[in-house]
């Protein structure tokens, strides 16, 4: 769907303008990422605002234009229990795992990766976990970046007519550019600015929407007389050659499976650095309450495009997805269609690049720092990681390039397999202090087979087949196993928490009173001595 070319111009104008901003935001942090705490996790400096912008944004990318839009104009409002899934597991994702976790990785040993603290807080002298746990972030890392780099180059491709090739290759440029130069600084102040524009693209388009309808009233009227039962959240519709059809029964299993997207936060690197990036627990009330929100009002808008696409666009659409792009290009004022258009770019490079960050980070601290070069300076440590960047971007691009869209087909499977590997062990880790390093690497490993295993192990259940999304019976193997190995295998760590962490010079009352945060050493037991740190 290529633009028309009174377009043009203004599309290309908007998105160099876009391109330039977020450059700039590369260069104008580069001074601040001297550490290689600062490049990482920006020296856990971001504000409320910022942080929860930058999770959220980071979170959605083309789905939430792209994915959400079109599953709702294909069945109707039956496909918004995955929404409602998700604005449940952000708003449980902020309360329960953000404050421990900002609190936990600065005491163990100022962790900036998920596997350093693992490592940290289970004592881990093997590096057993924090090879594991690396190893699974950086492939499903690197594939999050080469979805993202394939769903950039086709739309770019796609609205210039420079084929998909070009348009991937601008993308990852750029990308690479800003990240590599400033860091998550960068990445996440330009994720404000991509999450505010997000934000009100998907309130802005259903307004516009709306208003040439003439109203709520003949938008109704219209779904009714097309697809009564696109307004029926009980209810699939049918689509078909370009026609809707009568409404299926959900059923409790694809409800569920929709509801357990929301699952998958507590075990997602990308967001989770956000609440490791914060500057204060302090912040995080405000956080949540600012991202929950920015959340409903998003999904609100997406739901609402796919609805008005059904109502208002005269011509049925071959693919469904592209029923955002759609509606945009058909307004009048070519300016307002790029605004627009710059919107799905910007949805897409949030998570990319914040996928593309966590897997340099990763590759750079927990394999070369913890067994290459272990007297890494500083300064070496954040060169390592802008070539980590680059080198993970080009394994992407690659991908991306080779696997063009069939690459997108996996995502649902690496959001799955984050969320059941790290998920239950994240949780436990920061709830049950007897957990044990067997726990959390049979968890870990439990949840990851699972989730890859799960299309070839429930065609063998026969006639108690479930149909479930892997994310459930992943997350349920997950906890079955860390409890159990964490129970009955090895030694709690010989140090405990007691308490909550204070920043700023600040006594930290918002999760536990007024405790302090601080590592506690247990009295030594018969299974050994505190190890050397």
């Amino acid at each position: 769907m290529e633009l028309k070319l009174t377009q043009i111009v203004p599309v290309m104008l908007i998105f160099g303008i876009f391109t330039l901003a977020l450059i700039a935001s590369g260069i104008a942090f580069y001074e601040e990422t001297r550490t290689f705490a600062a490049f990482a996790l920006g020296d856990r400096r971001l504000n409320a605002f910022t942080a929860a912008l930058s999770a959220e944004a980071s979170d959605m990318s083309g789905w939430l234009f792209l994915g959400l839009p079109g599953a709702v104009y294909a069945a109707g409002v039956g496909a918004t229990w995955i929404a409602v899934g998700l604005v449940i597991g952000t708003y449980l994702n902020w309360r329960f795992v953000a404050p421990r976790l900002r609190a936990y990785t600065q005491l163990a040993n100022n962790s900036v990766t998920l596997s350093a603290y693992l490592e940290e807080r289970f004592e881990d002298d093997s590096r057993v976990l924090r090879t594991v746990s690396a190893a699974v972030t950086i492939v499903f890392s690197t594939i999050y970046v080469a979805s993202g780099l394939a769903a950039g180059g086709m739309l770019v491709g796609q609205l210039f007519g420079t084929g998909f090739t070009f348009g991937l290759t601008v993308f990852a440029a750029v990308m690479v550019t800003y990240s590599a130069l400033g860091g998550f600084r960068a990445v996440s102040t330009s994720h404000s600015v991509q999450g505010t524009l997000m934000v009100l693209a998907a309130f802005a388009l259903p307004v516009i929407g709306i208003w040439q309808l003439g109203g709520l009233g003949p938008l109704l009227n219209a779904l009714t007389s097309k697809a009564p039962s696109v307004l029926d959240m009980s209810a699939r519709t049918s689509f078909a050659d370009g026609q809707w059809g009568a409404g299926k029964p959900l059923g409790a299993v694809a409800a569920i499976s929709m509801l357990a997207w929301g699952l998958g936060y507590f075990g997602q690197p990308h967001i989770l650095a956000r609440f490791m990036g914060i500057s204060s627990t302090h912040d995080i009330p405000a956080a949540r309450r600012t991202g929950v929100s920015w959340l409903i009002i998003a999904l609100t808008g997406a739901v609402l495009i796919g609805l008005i696409g059904i109502a208002q666009l005269q011509h049925p659409l071959g693919k469904p997805e592209l029923v955002y792009i759609a509606l945009s290009t058909q307004l009048s004022d070519p300016w307002i269609t790029g605004v627009l258009l710059v919107a799905v770019l910007a949805a897409i490079k949030s998570t990319a690049d914040s996928q593309l960050l966590v897997s340099a980070t990763s590759l750079a601290d927990d394999f070369v720092r913890a067994f290459l070069y272990r007297r890494a300076s500083d300064a070496a440590l954040v060169w390592i990681a802008r070539g980590s960047v680059i080198g993970v971007a080009l394994v992407a691009y690659a991908i991306a390039l080779c696997s063009g869209d069939a690459v997108l087909d996996i995502v649902a499977y690496a959001w799955a397999g984050f969320g059941s590997a790290f998920g239950p062990v994240l949780l436990l880790s920061l709830y049950w202090p007897r957990m044990t390093k067997a726990g959390a690497l049979t968890g870990m490993v439990a949840g990851a087979l699972t989730v890859a295993l799960w299309k070839h192990i429930d065609p063998l259940l026969g006639p108690l087949r479930t149909g479930l999304y892997a994310m459930v019976p992943g997350v349920l193997a997950a906890t079955a196993a860390a409890l159990l190995f964490g129970a009955f295998v090895g030694h709690p760590p010989l140090r405990t928490w007691a308490g909550p962490q204070p920043t700023g010079g600040r006594a930290d009352k918002s999760i536990f009173g007024t405790a302090t945060a601080r590592w506690l050493p247990r009295a030594e037991g018969a299974h050994g001595k505190h190890r050397k740190r």
